[in-house]
């Protein structure tokens, strides 16, 4: 069977993972508009207590099963690979079924502690069976991820994805449709919304399914492996069992604390702007009018920092998470042979793939937080200017996840899983604290869940990448090449934040400003005198040219062109051609 480069691979998710984010922007959008704030409250509560269960138990499983196939695929054990996945199989699908339990039965007490309504037990309830199915899934992606064909990772996510689309979109519309009908069904008095809202939820779970339907499929027509040969290296079951475990929990318990971060919101936004109400009534109502009295506001403020600007900042991050998956298993061939020098060229590869995306992805998200949410959530002005505020708070923290999730990757192909488990723990508890303080001060109150993120994955990378560095023997100066990235991403940020103050009075699209800062970006990155990198010692060289710009951007360009190129002559990297030569 042929197997996948590291970059194919890396780009095969790459694109999977965009065609799966535009997909569920189309099922959040539309839900969010349907539901309102309020309602996906209501679905968030569900996914703040199915996330961390998620994490503990799928995505481990997936990276466990992927090492072990990866490895004895390697020497050529076709019998030990596929009784890798018979034994996960059976394994996890005991484990997928106990964790569906424990969601159903503990539905109504955690909506009654967290949520403070029991309500939103019918969404939570909704949500059980996926962690079933998803174990199911989990290992199939596993298989093939070890035997370096992503195409089926990719093919299930987009399957589960047009599932989600229309199962959550259309249940949840029938609710609504449907209002007398359904509400017969519920004790009298039930709220439509949580209905609602597990309506949609219910449309995620048969979205798992869905997935595991493709691999049965799939899986007729073979794995493309060759027929199995009697081997003397047969592992048994029971230590194929210890290494899986051995393999995945250290994985799935830093993916639960990762996943802790939306526990803690969840735990403590709601319950802090009730206290807010309170007893700072009058600040809250100076700050947001009317709205701020009515006991649905603290929903509505989770439900816009859940459903609204956490969804912009999972974006990225999602995207850029594949790189990491692809260099996990590259990294573990590399450091089983020794080659520190390779592991250390992946990891600058790995980084810079991501600041190319998740720089200027941050950038235009702060310049035109408002514009986004509001051209994506029309007619929720007050969810949208909530969502916006707390958005911004969220970018920096974006731009570290992104850096670090690839980190975490290379430390577990290394086989040092155990280390972001250590990391993430005070970072964890940086998250806490740090929603406690802010939430409490009403002129920061949106700001603090968005504060307290950032800090805790800055804290987070910092640690990551020192020890990483530690370990591979690398100076930080290796990571120089990234440099460049974060000046031109800094250019381009100033430039579109100059063209939107200057246009300010005018109703001006979304696309045109992207498209400027997009054009900067890029003219600084790839576009020099004549068509080459630019000189040494300068970064916008006399005589540059946008490449290949449209010419409504080239002129907004030349609007800001003298004042760029003169931050960028006081301020331009010395070496920055040193992205050329890697």
């Amino acid at each position: 069977m042929k197997t996948q480069t590291f970059l194919k691979g890396s780009f095969i998710l790459f694109f999977s993972a965009l065609i799966t984010k535009a997909l569920g922007a189309l099922f959040k959008i539309p839900l969010t508009m349907l539901l309102g704030g309020v309602g996906m409250g209501y679905f968030g509560c569900a996914y703040g207590l199915f996330l961390p269960i998620y994490a503990l138990s799928i995505t481990g499983l997936s990276t466990a099963v992927a090492s072990l196939v990866a490895k004895e695929h390697g020497a050529g054990h076709i019998q030990n690979v596929r009784k890798i996945r018979r034994t996960a199989r059976l394994l996890f699908a005991g484990v997928g079924l106990l964790l569906s339990g424990f969601i159903w039965l503990f539905a109504v007490p955690f909506a009654r502690s967290t949520a403070a309504d029991a309500s939103a037990a019918y969404a939570i309830r909704m949500m059980a069976p996926a962690a079933f199915f998803g174990c199911l899934a989990a290992v199939e992606r596993g298989y093939y991820e070890g035997l370096c064909n992503m195409y089926p990772t990719a093919i299930s996510q987009a399957v589960e994805s047009i599932a989600k689309v229309a199962c959550g979109l259309l249940f949840s519309h029938y609710v609504f449709t449907h209002e007398t009908q359904v509400l017969a069904y519920f004790p009298a008095g039930t709220p439509i919304l949580p209905i609602a809202a597990a309506a949609a939820v219910l449309g995620v779970t048969l979205s798992t399914a869905c997935g595991v339907l493709y691999f049965f499929f799939r899986n007729l027509g073979g794995d493309g492996l060759p027929k199995a040969v009697s081997s003397s290296a047969s592992l048994s079951i029971g230590s194929l069992m210890r290494s899986l475990f051995q393999i995945m929990l250290p994985v799935a318990l830093g993916s639960f604390v990762t996943n802790l971060t939306s526990l803690i919101d969840l735990c403590t936004m709601m319950r802090c702007f009730d206290h807010l109400q309170q007893t700072q009534a009058a600040a809250l109502f100076q700050k947001f009018g009317a709205v701020a009295a009515e006991s649905t506001f603290p929903a509505l403020v989770y439900g816009a920092f859940s459903g609204m600007a956490l969804t912009v900042f999972n974006l990225v991050p999602s995207v850029t998470n594949m790189f990491g998956k692809s260099v996990l298993p590259c990294a573990a061939q590399s450091w089983a042979k020794g080659q520190k020098e390779a592991v250390q060229k992946q990891l600058q590869s790995v980084l810079f793939l991501t600041a190319l995306i998740a720089l200027p992805a941050a950038g235009g998200l702060f310049c035109l937080s408002d514009s986004i949410l509001t051209l994506l959530y029309p007619g929720q002005e007050t969810a949208c200017r909530i969502a916006a505020e707390s958005l911004r708070s969220l970018l920096p923290g974006m731009v570290f996840l992104c850096f670090t999730m690839p980190l975490f990757s290379i430390l577990q192909g290394i086989g040092r899983a155990d280390l972001p488990v250590k990391y993430m723990l005070p970072c964890v508890a940086v998250k806490l604290l740090g929603n406690i303080l802010f939430l409490q001060i009403p002129a920061c109150s949106l700001l603090g869940a968005g504060l307290s993120t950032s800090l805790c994955y800055a804290l987070l990378f910092g640690m990551t990448l020192f020890s990483l560095c530690r370990m591979l023997g690398m100076s930080l100066r290796g990571l120089k090449p990234i440099l460049p990235l974060c000046y031109a991403a800094t250019m381009s940020i100033t430039t579109a934040y100059l063209f939107r103050n200057l246009t300010r009075a005018m109703p001006l699209p979304v696309m045109l400003l992207c498209s400027v800062g997009c054009d900067v970006w890029r003219c600084i990155i790839v576009a020099g005198k004549n068509g080459e990198p630019p000189a040494r010692g300068a970064l916008l060289p006399n005589g540059l040219r946008l490449a290949r710009s449209s010419p409504v951007a080239e002129f907004c360009f030349l609007l800001l062109f003298s004042y760029i190129h003169l931050i960028c002559q006081l301020t331009a990297f010395q070496n920055y051609d040193i992205i050329y030569g890697m």
